[in-house]
């Protein structure tokens, strides 16, 4: 069969979906993009309101990301970089650590904190150093334990535990218990330390719609839920059956196809509000962290901290919650983050904008890997299968996962080809 002549479809026009269809087209493919929604992006969206860009969520991209140097021009997107570092709220006070190797300003500040000890930040020196060597493929074929394991063997005290690595990797992996396999850590712990922290200018929505618009034979169709997929025919929400050689399901596969029912996946959540106040409190692009489990905020951000240009009167503040309360109605959670905010942060005269509850925030996944063959994306004989659930719940394994069923598919097309 010829490339030109096969019918692919691909459902989900989330990144992972963008990308198969990118890598479809780069192999001579004309592929089809099945949506739900009105918009593209999947979980990775962005909204414009009172002038200010509030993305689904607070995500960041790490530009150590293999897949996203891939796929991504960061040029074109403009992207404003955080400070590798971090600002600790902690009894009463305000405590600023990071990395003294990639940036100065940090040396006295992280040498002289109370957050860990002196071996603690040594310890700091050698993970760095051990991770630098570590291969990402090495790193997901390591035996998994738990991040907090991980950090307890390794030699780091309750307090630096406590008061850093909970909280900071609290708003990474979306749990406070860091039960998230150490596969994980230690593969964003090298990211972060390869690379930077950043956003686009326009907002996280930018990756996606930089994907889209590179694409050239692809057609998408927003707005169209399907019911059933089987091999050969993809039936829509409104009755209509669509006739095709394969398909690639990017989410919710499990609803879709008939031997996978009942097969659920667990997911992470967490909660991201908005906040317009009339100054910044922190004027460094750092994101700020409250170790406490007594909080309902794992972490906040000023994303008028960042060089965005934006002529605005009035300073835009994030606050993540993970472990939110969920009996409290949304005004009275509101309400109880602006107490939090001015208790522990110092933060008053705060008006609030807009809160995202994401109920699938992250997957939550066991056994992670990096990279599976191609062939192992393969349900059934014209099903493909991708998502970052197929591999670990991060941007880069939702780009790779996309990128890998499209070649399962074009190596299932030119293998007896001649």
């Amino acid at each position: 069969m010829n490339v030109k002549d096969c019918k692919v479809i691909v459902i989900g026009a989330g990144v992972s979906g963008l990308v198969a269809a990118k890598t479809l087209e780069e192999k001579g493919f004309c592929p089809i993009i099945l949506e739900a929604s009105d918009s593209i992006g999947g979980r990775v969206k962005t909204d414009l309101i009172d002038g200010f860009r509030l993305d689904h969520g607070f995500q960041v991209l790490l530009t150590a990301y293999p897949e996203a140097r891939k796929h991504l021009n960061y040029q074109k997107l403009q992207l404003q970089e955080f400070l590798p570092g971090a600002l600790i709220y902690k009894d009463q006070k305000r405590i600023k650590i990071g990395d003294p190797l990639r940036e100065r300003s940090f040396l006295w500040s992280t040498l002289f904190s109370s957050i860990g000890n002196l071996s603690d930040k040594l310890k700091i020196l050698k993970l760095n150093k051990y991770l630098k060597k570590k291969t990402i493929d090495e790193i997901f074929t390591t035996k998994e334990r738990t991040t907090l394991e991980y950090l307890k063997e390794f030699g780091f005290s309750d307090g630096m535990i406590d008061d850093f690595f909970t909280p900071f990797f609290t708003g990474i992996f979306l749990e406070s218990g860091l039960n998230t396999s150490s596969r994980m850590f230690e593969f964003v712990y090298k990211m972060f330390g390869e690379g930077n922290a950043a956003i686009p200018r326009e907002g996280i929505g930018a990756i996606p719609e930089q994907i889209f618009k590179g694409l050239n034979s692809t057609t998408l169709h927003l707005n169209t839920k399907v019911k059933m997929v089987r091999d050969g025919e993809i039936e829509l929400m409104n009755g209509e059956v669509l006739k095709n050689d394969y398909t690639i399901i990017t989410a919710n596969a499990s609803s879709l196809v008939s031997n996978l029912r009942g097969e659920s996946l667990n997911w992470k959540s967490c909660q991201t509000l908005y906040f317009k106040t009339p100054a910044r409190k922190i004027k460094e692009p750092l994101i700020g962290l409250i170790p406490s489990n007594k909080t309902l905020i794992n972490n906040i951000f000023y994303h008028t901290s960042l060089d965005n240009k934006m002529p605005l009167k009035e300073e835009l503040l994030s606050v993540t919650l993970v472990n939110s309360a969920s009996s409290l109605t949304d005004e009275l959670l509101i309400k109880q983050v602006q107490m939090e905010l001015s208790r522990y942060c110092s933060i008053d005269q705060t008006t609030f904008l807009k809160m995202y509850h994401i109920p699938q925030a992250l997957p939550n996944l066991s056994n992670l890997q990096n990279e599976i063959p191609p062939s192992e994306t393969r349900l059934t004989s014209n099903i493909f299968l991708a998502g970052d659930v197929q591999l670990n719940g991060s941007l880069n394994a939702a780009m790779l996962s996309g990128e890998l069923a499209a070649e399962a598919i074009h190596e299932t097309i030119t293998q007896f080809s001649f």
